[in-house]
């Protein structure tokens, strides 16, 4: 290891730490002046207290990936401007899952006191069907995105500090695992926030770099001109061959995924649920919009104008693309401050998903169908809010949250330690799953009364399989991705299955999610 290798090193490790600590200090203070509120509410919720700024920052880490610091703007390297387009409709992602689903879901979860996304369909349908598929779908598609993240870090460590992948993974996930299971989520919404403004930082000094190596706008354009003809959204190239950006199905389908899709992603539905109030929430729909389209505009542009600095090897695996230009073209603090922002992006995805998925195992799954009753009936004192939850039981929950979230953690690090290996296509494939899992659920349960436990039952199993038939056949009807055809086919079974119930709709339901 050099002495740049030996300063980004030392940048990371010091990076990383801060926010340990940061997030586990505020997690603690937060508890402190939140007692009354219980473990459960200040651990899985930070006691709904986030204001506009943080829960921008929060939603945007949360939604921000490895993927989108390393493998979309690796793609831009060759594909040119076109992924640049392309990955401009995520620009709306925070306005549209604020707008759509934030304000009327953190009502609801404050009115039935849910800390998870399937407290809230729990609530809704009314059905331990609807509650245990989810869970495990939730879970099972989480540790697949998780495993994306724990390659991302480790292989952006490795890349650039010359420490072995082994190595590397255990130094991110022991920081990302002890952060997060000590902290619960007011941990998770700090780092965040510091994660937000440090990706955003970072893509302007990838930029700068970028086209100071490059010589300038002018010298990058002739560059790609004779090199990659098409790169300016004309659709062939050198490099890119036939762009498949271009063809109608392939656009529509990404729109689908990392667009509208988004709604049913439960990381950051969950979000809507810990905002401090409806100004906070207008707040956040603002500042996520242009903090988002910072990043994955300048990302992806960054990403195509650094092809004259590449070659063949580099372009032949996305995920290396921007780890070389880094290493090689940024003096050794830009480097360490740059790569704070993919890491800072990976943290924030992977500690949400951890969160999220040991309260649904915990709460939605332990304490509701095994745990004994005495267990449940402290839980349900808290929520409630009706008696006090015993001394002894308070202890039990929050060292089995502990134990269950490094547990999570554990296994993910050892699936990692040999992950499948384009980064970006591991991480669409989770958010698709998700989303063929939650999105009529989520929509069709908010907006549309007659949704009942059979309509949400017949959605995940009809959208999950034909996602994943799809998906594992590579059967891609006019290019289109199996996310459309899983959430096409996921709504007509869950408004079908609607209609044929003659039902009245449940007082309680009506009364609590209405």
């Amino acid at each position: 290891m050099n002495s740049n290798q030996i300063t980004i090193l030392a940048i990371l490790i010091i990076y990383m730490a801060a926010n340990a600590i940061i997030g586990v200090w505020m997690s603690h203070q937060s508890a402190k002046q939140n007692a009354d509120s219980g473990f459960l509410q200040n651990y899985f919720m930070g006691s709904r207290g986030m204001g506009g700024i943080v829960l921008a920052m929060t939603l945007i880490a949360t939604y921000t990936s490895a993927s989108s610091f390393l493998g979309g703007p690796g793609l831009a390297a060759s594909w040119g401007l076109t992924q640049s387009w392309v990955a401009a409709i995520q620009i709306g992602t925070a306005f549209l899952t604020l707008g759509v689903i934030g304000k009327k879901l953190g009502i609801i979860s404050r009115r039935i006191k849910a800390v998870t996304i399937s407290d809230y369909l729990n609530a809704r349908y009314k059905s331990p069907a609807v509650t245990i598929l989810c869970s495990l779908m939730l879970v099972v598609f989480f540790i697949t995105q998780m495993i994306a993240q724990f390659k991302g870090g480790a292989t952006l460590i490795q890349s650039v500090t010359g420490l072995s992948y082994i190595s590397a993974l255990i130094l991110f996930s022991a920081i990302v695992i002890i952060y997060t299971s000590i902290g619960g989520f007011k941990a998770v919404v700090i780092t965040d926030t510091i994660q937000g403004f440090i990706m955003a930082c970072g893509t302007f000094l990838l930029l700068f770099f970028v086209i100071r190596a490059g010589g300038g706008m002018e010298n990058i354009i002739d560059f790609n001109n004779a090199n990659n003809p098409g790169w300016d959204l004309m659709g062939k190239g050198e490099y890119g061959t036939e762009i498949p950006a271009l063809r109608p199905g392939y656009l529509i389908s990404f729109w689908v995924l990392v667009g509208v899709g988004v709604l049913g992603l439960p990381q950051t539905a969950v979000r809507s649920m810990g905002f401090k109030d409806t100004e906070s929430l207008h707040k956040a729909m603002l500042w996520g919009t242009v903090v988002v389209g910072i990043l994955m505009i300048g990302m992806h542009f960054a990403g195509t104008l650094a092809l004259p600095l590449v070659g063949e090897e580099q372009l032949a695996n996305t995920d290396s693309v921007i780890p070389y230009v880094v290493n090689k073209y940024m003096p050794p603090w830009a480097a360490g401050l740059f790569l704070a922002a993919p890491l800072a992006a990976v943290m924030s995805t992977v500690d949400s998903l951890l969160i999220l998925a040991s309260a649904t195992l915990l709460k939605n799954l332990y304490v509701t169908f095994i745990a004994k009753k005495n267990v449940v009936d402290a839980v349900r004192a808290d929520v409630n809010e009706d008696m006090e939850i015993a001394e002894s039981t308070e202890k039990k929950m929050k060292y089995g949250s502990f134990a269950l979230t490094i547990a999570l953690g554990l296994i993910v690090f050892l699936l990692a330690m040999n992950p499948p290996s384009v980064l970006v296509w591991i991480n669409l494939f989770a958010m698709g799953g998700l989303e063929a899992t939650f999105f009529w659920p989520l929509i069709g349960g908010l907006y549309w009364k007659r949704g009942n436990a059979a309509c949400c039952i017949a959605s995940i199993l009809c959208g999950v399989a034909t996602f994943v038939f799809f998906n594992l056949n590579k059967i891609a009807p006019f290019g289109i991705h199996e996310i459309v055809l899983g959430l096409a086919v996921g709504g007509i079974a869950y408004f079908a299955v609607g209609m044929l119930n003659k039902k009245d709709p449940d007082p309680d339901v009506l009364k609590n999610c209405f």
